[in-house]
C-alpha cells in the first residue's frame, strides 16, 4: 500500500519534483527546472511532529481479490464486524487530532488506503475534504492522497479528485499478461482492462498520479519491458515494491508468487541502466531516489531505508491505530482514538519500541556491510530468517539489494558529487550523450 505525503522543505529531503508521491513516511519532494535537486534536511524531529497516518476507511474491504495481497486477511481482526465503513465519529476524531497532532507543519496530508478506500463513496471524500477546511487554521495547506486499483474511478471521482488536488496512487503491475495473474476480480477475471482505462481517465482529467507496482516472481523477470510500459502510459512517478510474502509451514521461505533476490535484483539493475541513461529527472524511481538521497549523507524518507521505522501508521476503519500497515495485528493495537488522544498513541512506549527494533534487531553481517548506510536492514516484515551463525533474521532481499547498490554505485557517486556542486542529478546522463 502507498501513503503519499506531505511536503516540509525546512525539515525533509527530496530529489523529485512537484508534491508528495511516494510511500515515504514524512517525505517532501521538490525540484529545480532542470532536474533533481537537494533540499536541505535536519535532525529528525519528535515522532509526534513527524509521522503519517494512513487511513483505512473500508478497512480491509476490497473488491479485488489479489493473490499476493496481505491485508486482505485483516478481516480476522474484527470477526463480528457487519459495518466497515468508517463511521462519522471516527472520520471527525481523525480529522481532528491529526491537525492537532501536526499543528507546525505547514502542510499536513491525510492518505488513504485499504483495502480499497473508494468503496467508502465519494460522498464520503467530500465530506472529509469539508471537516479539513473546517478544522485547519489559515495559511495551512491541506493535501489528500489516495491509493487505489482504479476500478471505481469514473469521471465523477476524476473530476472531484483533481478539483481537490488529491495525489492518486493507482496499482498497476505492468502490461496485462504480467498485471492479470494475481490482480484478478473476486471471480477470477482480469482487471488490467480496467485499471487502464482509469490510468487513461486520471489523465484525461489532469488528475496528479502516480503507479505503484508490485514486482512479484512474473513481472520481476521482465523489467524493461515493465519500465518501458509505464513510461509509454505516461507515467512518470513509479515506484517499486517487491512481493514478499512468508510461506506458511516453511519457515525462512516465501511464497510461490513472491519475488526471489535474485529477480529483485535483476530487475532493479535493468531499469536503472536505461533510467540513468536516459530518463534522470525525466522519470522518477522511489527507489533510485531513496538511495540516492543516502548517497548524498542524508536520511532517506522512506521507512524501509530508513535506521528506524515507527512513524507511519494505519488506522482502522473504527478508530483503532497499529504501529504499521504491514504490523497490524492485536500485539501491535496501539489504541483507539475515540478513547485514547492520537498524540499518546504515536509517542506511546510500545510505539518507540518498535521504531528502534528495526535497528537493534538486525544480524551483525548487516551492520558490517558496505551498504548499510542505503539499506539498514530493509523493512523487517521482510527479514525471515537470520543467516548462517547469527540470530537475527536477514532480509529475504539482501542479496538482491546488494547487488543493486553494487551496480549502482559508481553512478550514485557521480550524482551524489554533482548535486554537491548545486548541479541537477541528470548530468549524470551527458557520459552517454544525453542531459
Amino acid at each position: 500500500m502507498a501513503g503519499l505525503l506531505p511536503r516540509d522543505d525546512s525539515r525533509l529531503l527530496s530529489i523529485s519534483p512537484g508534491r508528495a508521491r511516494f510511500e515515504t513516511p514524512a517525505a517532501a519532494l521538490t525540484a529545480g527546472a532542470s532536474g533533481l535537486i537537494l533540499v536541505r534536511m535536519a535532525a529528525a524531529p519528535p515522532i509526534a511532529a513527524d509521522f503519517q497516518l494512513m487511513a483505512k476507511p473500508m478497512g480491509p474491504r476490497c473488491n479485488l481479490a489479489c493473490v499476493y495481497c496481505f491485508y486482505r486477511g485483516k478481516e480476522a481482526l474484527y470477526p463480528d464486524e457487519r459495518h466497515w465503513k468508517m463511521r462519522p465519529a471516527v472520520l471527525e476524531a481523525y480529522v481532528r487530532q491529526y491537525l492537532a497532532c501536526l499543528h507546525r507543519a505547514p502542510e499536513v496530508t491525510f492518505a488513504w488506503q485499504g483495502g480499497e478506500p473508494t468503496l467508502a463513496g465519494l460522498d464520503f471524500y467530500k465530506r472529509a475534504v469539508a471537516l479539513q477546511r473546517a478544522g485547519a487554521p489559515p495559511g495551512r495547506r491541506i493535501g489528500n492522497s489516495l491509493q487505489t486499483n482504479g476500478i471505481l474511478l469514473d469521471d465523477a471521482w476524476c473530476r472531484f479528485l483533481r478539483d481537490e488536488n488529491f495525489l492518486v496512487g493507482l496499482s498497476l503491475d505492468g502490461p496485462p499478461e504480467l498485471h492479470d495473474p494475481y490482480r484478478v476480480f473476486p471471480d477470477g477475471r482480469p482487471t488490467a482492462a480496467r485499471v487502464l482505462d482509469a490510468l487513461a481517465r486520471l489523465r484525461r482529467h489532469g488528475v496528479e498520479f502516480n503507479v505503484l507496482c508490485s514486482v512479484h516472481r512474473l513481472n520481476a523477470a521482465r523489467p524493461r519491458e515493465v519500465y518501458e510500459f509505464l513510461r509509454e502510459h505516461g507515467v512518470k512517478f513509479m515506484q517499486f515494491i517487491p512481493i514478499v510474502v512468508p510461506a506458511e509451514g516453511a519457515p525462512g521461505a516465501a511464497t510461490p508468487e513472491s519475488v526471489t533476490p535474485e529477480l529483485w535484483g535483476g530487475f532493479l539493475c535493468e531499469i536503472f541502466d536505461v533510467w540513468v541513461r536516459r530518463d534522470v529527472g525525466a522519470v522518477f524511481v522511489q527507489a533510485f531516489d531513496m538511495t540516492l538521497a543516502a548517497w548524498t549523507g542524508r536520511v532517506p524518507p522512506l521507512c524501509v531505508m530508513n535506521e528506524t521505522c515507527g512513524r507511519a501508521l494505519i488506522l482502522e476503519h473504527n478508530g483503532d491505530v497499529y504501529s504499521c500497515d504491514h504490523f497490524a495485528t492485536p500485539d501491535h493495537r496501539l489504541g483507539n482514538i475515540l478513547q485514547r488522544p492520537l498524540a499518546e498513541i504515536v509517542n506511546s512506549p510500545r510505539q518507540a519500541a518498535f521504531a528502534r527494533d528495526k535497528r537493534d534487531r538486525r544480524p551483525a553481517s548487516c551492520r558490517a556491510c558496505r551498504y548499510d548506510f542505503a539499506c539498514r536492514g530493509e523493512c523487517p516484515k521482510n527479514r525471515l530468517a537470520p543467516p548462517p551463525g547469527e540470530d537475527q533474521p536477514r532480509s529475504w532481499l539482501c542479496s538482491g539489494y546488494f547487488r543493486f547498490f553494487e551496480h549502482s554505485a559508481p553512478f550514485m557517486g557521480q550524482m551524489a558529487e554533482a548535486l554537491a556542486r548545486g548541479l541537477p542529478a541528470a548530468v549524470v546522463m551527458r557520459q552517454f550523450g544525453n542531459g
